[in-house]
């Protein structure tokens, strides 16, 4: 299954999961399986936009592009990648630590009473979907390593955990209805929905920590190592003064310039040797494909490497 096909199922699940939660949330009085369906549906909007992206890469990456679009982003768009990350990231966070605030208010007020037996219903339902869209993503994952399905994939798993945490709780205040601790049962909702957003509220950071890197262009220290070792080994054979090399990573792309310093006194090459050059080096730096923007300059100049 290709990248796009699976963040189109991913979708799908998500939003039926999503209008289901806020559906049977509103029935139950529940606000913990009202916020479970809002940062389902959060999340499905984010794959959509992920999906947006990641077709605009593809197509771009084609030879045969064209169009206006492409026309005006000659360079490619794996510039957007960590922008829709970062924000997807942002967003689960930021909605997680609005819930949290509400469930703490609820319970300085009293609590919230609800209905267990359809919010039972629900999680049981939620978890096992879950887990099924957890697996399957990781799985297919292995082969498209896309950060895009990545970040999908934790969110599933985030849902399943999160809901888990719900049933237990729901479970719990369906046990205890009737009983000497029926007086608990009001607090067992805004306080498992405190406790999880607690928990997942940090999850995406390392996401979005990663999307700024490369919004920065802050430079992959181990990309940068592997394309010095390469640089410093053709200096050496072809007999190179220096080399200049810069190196970024934006979403899937990795941008690569390296600026090779000749003597002066070089005597003129056919451009076929050149060439050649250009291959051992492109070969010996690997992962070539559409991901992979590579730039070799030769000049004795310095001035045009700086």
């Amino acid at each position: 299954m290709s990248e796009q096909s699976l963040l189109r199922l991913s979708i799908v699940v998500t939003a039926a999961l999503a209008a289901f939660g806020i559906i049977v949330g509103l029935w139950s009085g529940s606000f913990a399986i009202v916020f479970d369906g809002f940062y389902s549906l959060t999340d499905a909007f984010m794959t959509l936009l992920a999906l947006l992206v990641s077709k605009l890469i593809v197509t771009s990456a084609q030879p045969t592009a064209k169009g206006k679009l492409i026309d005006r982003f000659s360079v490619g768009f794996w510039h957007l990648e960590p922008m829709v990350l970062g924000l997807n990231g942002t967003l689960l966070m930021g909605a997680a630590i609005y819930a949290f605030i509400s469930a703490v208010e609820s319970l300085m007020s009293g609590g919230r009473p609800i209905d267990f037996g359809p919010a039972v219903i629900f999680t049981v339902v939620t978890v096992t979907v879950s887990l099924v869209m957890w697996l399957f993503c990781r799985r297919a994952n292995r082969k498209l390593n896309s950060n895009f399905v990545a970040l999908d994939t934790q969110a599933w798993l985030m849902t399943a955990a999160l809901t888990s945490a719900l049933l237990v709780a729901f479970g719990l205040g369906h046990a205890i209805e009737g009983t000497q601790y029926a007086w608990a049962t009001p607090y067992i909702d805004p306080g498992a929905l405190a406790i999880i957003c607690l928990i997942i509220a940090p999850v995406p950071l390392a996401h979005v920590r990663q999307a700024v890197a490369d919004i920065l262009l802050v430079t992959p220290v181990e990309l940068k190592n592997h394309v010095d070792a390469v640089a410093e080994a053709i200096v050496e054979r072809h007999g190179f003064l220096s080399y200049r090399a810069y190196v970024a990573r934006v979403g899937r792309g990795k941008q690569i310039e390296l600026f090779f310093i000749a003597p002066s006194e070089w005597p003129a090459r056919h451009l076929s040797e050149w060439d050649a050059i250009r291959d051992e080096i492109g070969d010996a730096i690997g992962d070539e494909g559409p991901d992979r923007w590579l730039t070799i300059v030769f000049t004795s100049d310095p001035e045009w490497a700086d």
